[in-house]
C-alpha cells in the first residue's frame, strides 16, 4: 500500500496524502456488504469509515471521504509497541540500571529547596550531594523526574516541544564515573537500544572543551562535521554566581539530513531537537571567577521523554506522542473538533489544554492548592489558562450538555488514567484533584464573563483614547491589577488578550499595585536559617550528629564545634549567644513540624569553671548535624570540652502530647470529613498545635464536635502506642500516610495508634493516648483556598485553656451579675440595647447634617451658559459619612435638577469623607460622579468611587481636604462649562 489520501466530498485537490508507513488499519466485517475499516495515525486512531460492495468507502468524519491510493487495503501488523512513552521511560531506567545505576523514585513537585519554587530539573533532589552538603547515598543513580516549568507558558501549542510539565529521565554520578562513560552510555542508549541512525545524531561541545570533543570523534565516530563547539550560554553549566559548574555536551537529532553539512544551525526547530543534555561537573567557581578542578567529578544528564517519544513515534511534535495526544482527543471530543483538520489556532488551543492539564494534574497530586501567593498562583494561573483556551474552543459548561458543570474535571480523568506507569499516587489521589479542579473552574467561571466585559470594555477605552490623542494603546497597571484582584484574571491572560487587541499593558504599574498588596495583605513566615557562613567547611570537618532523644531525655556528648554569628570559634564566653554542635545529643531539632527542644548544655564543676548553656531552639544543617542554639548563662564552653546535655522534659512532653494529637486529629477529620482529606502542614508547639488540610468549606459546629469527640474518646481508650522501622515500600503498602512535603530515605519510621492512625514520623509521642488528658479546638478558619487550618491544645495546654476559660467566665458572671448559664441572655440583651442607642445616635447626626446643609444650600452657584446647572462644594466639618449622605440627599432634592453637589468631612483623626451627587441633568451631560470623586480622594491620600449619579470616597489626610475641595470645584466648573457652551 502506498498511502491513503484524504479527499472532501465535493473533490478537488487531496488535502492531505497519509504514507502507508503511518498507517495501521482495522477491519471487522458486520455483513456480506459491508464491513467497518478503522484507521490510526502513529499511536492514535485517526478515522472510521464503512466499506460497502460497490467499494463506496464513507467516512464517519462529517464532509470527508478516503481513496485508496492503490487498490487493496492490508492491515499493518508492524506497530512498534516499545516506543510507547511508558516503554521509553522503562528502557531508560533499565539501561542505567544494568550498567550498576540504582533507579530512585522522582522527586516532588514541591521540592525541598527553598530556592526554587517547583521541581524544574532531574538533578534538584540530587542538588545538595553535588554541592558537597550531604553525604551520597549511592554512587550512581537513574531517575524518571516529573519537572514543572511556566517561564516559557506562552510558547505551549505554539512551538513543537515546549512544556509546563514534562519528564526528565537522567543518569548521574556521584565522584564515580565521568565524561568517557558519560558519552560512551549516552551513545549506545541512542543508538542500539532506541535505534536512532547514527548519520541522524550531531552534538554539541563547550567551545574549550577538547576532551569531550575528543571522545566523541576518535572513540565514539561521530565526524568532526556532526561536532560544533559553543560557547558558554549553551554549553556550560552552574550553580550560581559561585560553586560546583562545569561544561556540557548535547545531542541532537536531525530530520533533515538532505539539508547537508555546511552553515548548519543546531538552534533550527525546524531541523533539530535537542534531546539529551550531559553535564560535566568538573569545577568549583571562585569568588574571583576564577576556575578549579573539584576533588569530586560529578555527571549530571537529562533526556526528554517528551522529545524522544517524538523522535521514536515519527509524529510532528511532541504533543502528538502518545504521552498527552490522548488528552488533547479528549478535549477535542468536548469540543466536538477534529485536531487533525482543525486550523492552527484551533490545534494551538487543543495543545495548551493537553499539556495545561498533565502538569495541573500532577501539582494537585503533589498537595499545591490553588490560590493567589507562590506556587498556588501557578496552578491557579494554568486552570484559569485552561478554562479560558476551552472557552474559545466553543465548550459549554461540562462539554456534555450540562451547562453549569465544569470540563476540566473530564480531561483530567484521561491524564490520571495515562499518570499509572509516572506516579502510582495519582491514581489514588483522583477524587481530590477531580473535587479541586471542578471548584476551582466553576469559581473562575462565576467572575469570567463579568471579568471579561470589563476587560474588552477597557481595551476599547484605551484604544478610543490612543486613537484621540494619536498614541499607541496601554492599558493601566491598576486595571489589570483590578482585573487580577477582584476578578481573578491572571496578569498573563490579560496580557495576551490585550496583545489580541494591539495593546500593551502598564506591568511597571501593575507591579507598583501587587506590591502594595503584598505589604497589606503577607502573613508572616518564619524560615528557618543555618548562619553558618561556609556550610561545607563544617560539614566537612564535622560529622553527623547521633540522636538519642527517642529513648532519653539527657546525655554525656563532646563539643565538636561552636559558632557566633555563622563563624567557627574555639570558645565563647558567659553572656554571648552561641551555636554548639556536639558529636551526640538528646535535643530534637526542628522538623515535621515540631519545634526544638529546649533545656540545659552543662559541664561539671571541678578543676574547669563550670558553665552553663540554656538552649532554646534546635536545627539540622544541611546533612544531619544538629545546631543547639542558645545563650552562655554561666561561665565559659570550649571545643572538646565534654557536657551534659539534658532536654527540658516538661517542655519535651508537651511536645509529645501535641504531636500525637495531631495525628489523632488528621484520623479524625478522615473519618467525619472524607478520607480524601490530606495534610497541608503542621506545627507541633509547647503551648498548641496546628493543623493545614485540603477541604473546600468552613467545618460546622457539629462536625467540630464530633471531631473533638472521637479525639477524646481516643484518648480515653488509653491506647498504647507502637513504633517501627521498616523500608519505604512496606509502610506504604501497609498503608501509613506520608506528611506532606516531607522527603524520606528507604528506611522510614512508622508510628501508629492501633486502630486509629499509622503515619510515617520521626517526631516524639507519647507512649499512651491517656497522657494526652484532654483535647480541645480553639479556632477553626480559611487560610487559602481550599485550605483550612484547625488550632487546638491538648495535654497541659488544654487544662490551662479551659482553666482561663472558666476565669472569664466567672469574672463575666461577676461583671453582669446572673449565673454562668444566663451569660448569653444578658449579653443578647445588651447587644439589642446598644443597637436602638446606636440608632438614636445615627438619626440624630443624620438630622443635625440636613440643618447643616439647609444653612449651606444658598451657597450653590450656577454653572453653564446654554444650561444653567447649580454647584455646591462645601466642607461640613467633623460630619461622618452615613450623615454626608443624608446632607448630600437633603441638598440634591433642594437644588432640583439639574445640580452637582460635591461635599466633604474629617469625622476623625486621619480620616476624611468625600461624596459627589449629580442629578440625571448632570449625568446625560456626561459626567460620573464615581469617576469624578476618585482622583479628588486621592489628593487626601484615599479612593473611592460609586454611581453615575452617585459615589463616595475616602482619605487619610484631613490636612488636603481644603486643597481638594478647591480642586474638586475648579474642575467642576470647567467640565460643566465645556459641556455646556
Amino acid at each position: 500500500m502506498e498511502g491513503l489520501k484524504l479527499q472532501n466530498f465535493q473533490g478537488g485537490k487531496p488535502f492531505m496524502l497519509l504514507p502507508a508507513s503511518s498507517v495501521l488499519c482495522r477491519s471487522s466485517f458486520r455483513t456480506r456488504r459491508e464491513c467497518s475499516l478503522t484507521i490510526s495515525v502513529g499511536c492514535r486512531e485517526f478515522v472510521g469509515f464503512t466499506i460497502r460492495k460497490e467499494r463506496e468507502m464513507q467516512m464517519t468524519t462529517k464532509g470527508t471521504t478516503v481513496q485508496p491510493v492503490t487498490k487493496e487495503v492490508v492491515d499493518d501488523k508492524s506497530k512498534d509497541l516499545t516506543t510507547s512513552g511508558d516503554s521509553i521511560r522503562r528502557r531508560f531506567l533499565e539501561f542505567y540500571a544494568s550498567r550498576g545505576h540504582k533507579i530512585l523514585p522522582s522527586a516532588s513537585l514541591v521540592p525541598d529547596d527553598p530556592t526554587v519554587l517547583l521541581t524544574i530539573a532531574g538533578m534538584l533532589q540530587f542538588k545538595p550531594v553535588f554541592l558537597g552538603k550531604v553525604p551520597r547515598q549511592v554512587a550512581r543513580a537513574t531517575t524518571a523526574q516529573r519537572c514543572i516549568r511556566t517561564n516559557d507558558v506562552e510558547n505551549v501549542g505554539r512551538t513543537a516541544r515546549h512544556h509546563t510539565f514534562f519528564e526528565m529521565l537522567g543518569n548521574f554520578s556521584f565522584g564515580d564515573y565521568f565524561k568517557k562513560e558519560a558519552i560512551r552510555w549516552a551513545w549506545e542508549l541512542t543508538t542500539i537500544e532506541f535505534g536512532l541512525p547514527a548519520d541522524r545524531l550531531w552534538v554539541s561541545v563547550y567551545e574549550d572543551d577538547d576532551e569531550a570533543f575528543a571522545i566523541w570523534h576518535h572513540q565514539v565516530g561521530v565526524p568532526v562535521e556532526r561536532i560544533q563547539r559553543m560557547g558558554e550560554d549553551d554549553n556550560f553549566w552552574s550553580s550560581g554566581p559561585t560553586g560546583p559548574c562545569g561544561p556540557c555536551s548535547e545531542i541532537y537529532y536531525d530530520f533533515h539530513p538532505e539539508r547537508g553539512c555546511t552553515d548548519t544551525d543546531l538552534g533550527d526547530d525546524t531541523r533539530f531537537i535537542e534531546f539529551y543534555n550531559l553535564v560535566f561537573m568538573q569545577y568549583n567557581k571562585k569568588d574571583d571567577g576564577s576556575l578549579e578542578p573539584l576533588k569530586q567529578k560529578n555527571i549530571d544528564t537529562g533526556l526528554g521523554l517528551e522529545r524522544m517519544a517524538r523522535i521514536l513515534q515519527k509524529v510532528p511534535n511532541n504533543y502528538e506522542t502518545d504521552l498527552i495526544y490522548p488528552i488533547i482527543e479528549k478535549a477535542s471530543k468536548l469540543a466536538n473538533v477534529s485536531y487533525f483538520l482543525a486550523n492552527d489556532q484551533t490545534k494551538t488551543q487543543l495543545k495548551i489544554i493537553g499539556d495545561h492539564l498533565r502538569a495541573i494534574v500532577y501539582l494537585i497530586s503533589d498537595g499545591v492548592v490553588p490560590s493567589n501567593i507562590g506556587r498556588g498562583y501557578v496552578v491557579r494561573r494554568l486552570i484559569r489558562r485552561a478554562v479560558r483556551t476551552g472557552r474559545l474552543l466553543g465548550i459549554k459548561g461540562d462539554g456534555r450538555g450540562n451547562p453549569e458543570g465544569a470540563f476540566l474535571p473530564e480531561i483530567a480523568e484521561k491524564v490520571i488514567e495515562l499518570s499509572s506507569q509516572i506516579h502510582s499516587d495519582v491514581k489514588s489521589r483522583e477524587s481530590r484533584i477531580i473535587e479541586e479542579l471542578k471548584r476551582e473552574e466553576l469559581r473562575f467561571v462565576q467572575t469570567l464573563e463579568r471579568g471579561e466585559k470589563l476587560l474588552e470594555q477597557m481595551l476599547a477605552d484605551v484604544v478610543l483614547k490612543a486613537r484621540e490623542n494619536r498614541i499607541l494603546p496601554c492599558l493601566a497597571g491598576r486595571d489589570a491589577f483590578l482585573l487580577y484582584d477582584t476578578y481573578g484574571f491572571p496578569v498573563e491572560i490579560t496580557m495576551e488578550v490585550a496583545e489580541e487587541r494591539g495593546v500593551k499593558i502598564d506591568m511597571n504599574g501593575f507591579e507598583v499595585e501587587m506590591e502594595h498588596q503584598k505589604r497589606q495583605s503577607q502573613a508572616a513566615h518564619n524560615t528557618v536559617k543555618l548562619s553558618v557562613e561556609n556550610d561545607e567547611e563544617i560539614t566537612d570537618i564535622i560529622s553527623d550528629t547521633e540522636f538519642l532523644g527517642y529513648e532519653t531525655l539527657a546525655a554525656r556528648a563532646v563539643v565538636e564545634g561552636l559558632l557566633v554569628n555563622g563563624k567557627s570559634v574555639l570558645q565563647v564566653s558567659e553572656g554571648s549567644d552561641v551555636e554548639v554542635l556536639l558529636n551526640r545529643t538528646p535535643f530534637y531539632a526542628e522538623s515535621g513540624g515540631q519545634i526544638g527542644d529546649n533545656g540545659l548544655i552543662c559541664t561539671e564543676s571541678g578543676k574547669k569553671q563550670k558553665s552553663v548553656v540554656e538552649i532554646k531552639d534546635v536545627q539540622k544543617s544541611p546533612g544531619n548535624i544538629f545546631v543547639h542554639k542558645g545563650t552562655i548563662k554561666e561561665g565559659v564552653i570550649e571545643v572538646g570540652t565534654e557536657v551534659n546535655a539534658a532536654v527540658d522534659a516538661k517542655l519535651r512532653q508537651r511536645a509529645k502530647v501535641h504531636h500525637t494529637a495531631t495525628h489523632l486529629l488528621q484520623a479524625a477529620l478522615k473519618k467525619v470529613i472524607g478520607k480524601e482529606t490530606s495534610q497541608a502542614g503542621s506545627l507541633v508547639a509547647f503551648d498548641r498545635l496546628r493543623f493545614d488540610f485540603n477541604f473546600h468549606r468552613p467545618l460546622m459546629e457539629k462536625e467540630l464536635m464530633e471531631i473533638e469527640g472521637l479525639i477524646n474518646g481516643w484518648i480515653g481508650d488509653a491506647t498504647l502506642l507502637q513504633t517501627k522501622v521498616m523500608p519505604l515500600t512496606e509502610a506504604k503498602e501497609a498503608g501509613a500516610i506520608a506528611m506532606f512535603g516531607e522527603k524520606y530515605g528507604e528506611q522510614v519510621r512508622v508510628v501508629e495508634v492501633p486502630g486509629v492512625s499509622m503515619e510515617l514520623c520521626g517526631g516524639t509521642h507519647v507512649s499512651s493516648t491517656s497522657e494526652i488528658r484532654g483535647f480541645r479546638i480553639i479556632t477553626e478558619q480559611g487560610i487559602a483556598s481550599g485550605i483550612r487550618r484547625i488550632e487546638a491544645v491538648a495535654g497541659d495546654a488544654f487544662i490551662e485553656y479551659v482553666n482561663a476559660r472558666d476565669n472569664h467566665m466567672r469574672h463575666l458572671c461577676s461583671t453582669l451579675k446572673v449565673k454562668a448559664e444566663e451569660v448569653t441572655t444578658r449579653v443578647e440583651t445588651l447587644l439589642d440595647e446598644l443597637r436602638v442607642v446606636r440608632n438614636e445616635v445615627s438619626a440624630a447626626h443624620a438630622k443635625a447634617a440636613v440643618y447643616k446643609a439647609s444653612m449651606i444650600a444658598s451657597n450653590a452657584f450656577p454653572v453653564g451658559s446654554s444650561k444653567k446647572i447649580r454647584v455646591l462644594v462645601e466642607c461640613m466639618d467633623d460630619t461622618d459619612a452615613d450623615s454626608l449622605k443624608s446632607a448630600a440627599e437633603y441638598l440634591i432634592a433642594a437644588l432640583q435638577d439639574p445640580a452637582a453637589v460635591i461635599l466633604g468631612s474629617s469625622p476623625g483623626e486621619g480620616k476624611v469623607s468625600l461624596l459627589a451627587a449629580f442629578t440625571p441633568g448632570v449625568v446625560d451631560l456626561g459626567l460620573q460622579a464615581g469617576k469624578f470623586i476618585g482622583p479628588i480622594a486621592k489628593l487626601c491620600g484615599g479612593g473611592g468611587g460609586g454611581r453615575p449619579n452617585f459615589a463616595q470616597a475616602g482619605g487619610r489626610k484631613p490636612e488636603n481636604l481644603s486643597n481638594a475641595l478647591a480642586k474638586a470645584r475648579e474642575d467642576l466648573v470647567s467640565i460643566i462649562s465645556e459641556k455646556t457652551r
